[in-house]
């Protein structure tokens, strides 16, 4: 701090003996060294405070270092999810198409294989022509309601 030599300080001392003299010496020496101990503890409080503001300006420069890189981190985060979700919603959208038209080739298959439906006949429970009573003979759907005919009997032999 202050360049002061060993022979400098006996010149100062001598000085201020025969200044002050020999009464007074002690209590102004006690005195000045006070007054240098609160100087040397204000000067290093001030330069704990620069170096506390310095390091405090370092923090806040990586703080926004730190803020701008999660900024970027998050923005990229939210382009790849948008980018996800709009190839997710363009492949839903191709299946579905896809879906639709395999169901509508089926239909149309089964259109060109299967007959033309008629509507179904309800089984009836009713008895034959010329069945005993009680006897119930079951009919399935799509017969015809007729009695099946008697069968022919062939001629006999008596032709005159």
């Amino acid at each position: 701090m202050f360049d002061v030599s060993f022979t400098e300080l006996i010149v100062i001392g001598v000085v201020a003996l025969i200044v002050l003299g020999p009464e007074r010496l002690p209590k102004v020496a006690r005195t000045v060294g006070h007054l240098l101990g609160r100087a040397q503890r204000y000067v290093n409080d001030v330069k704990s405070d620069i170096q506390r503001e310095i390091e405090l300006d370092e923090l806040r420069k990586f703080k926004q270092q730190m803020d701008s890189t999660a900024q970027d981190v998050n923005q990229s985060l939210q382009q790849a999810t948008e980018s996800l979700r709009s190839t997710g919603d363009t492949l839903r959208a191709e299946l579905d198409d896809t879906a639709r038209a395999v169901n509508e080739a089926a239909a149309d298959i089964e259109r060109s294989i299967a007959p033309p439906a008629t509507p179904a006949l309800a089984t009836e429970d009713r008895p034959p022509a010329g069945a005993p009573a009680g006897h119930v003979e079951s009919i399935p759907a799509g017969a015809p309601e007729t009695p099946p005919a008697a069968p022919k009997t062939p001629p006999t032999g008596n032709a005159t």
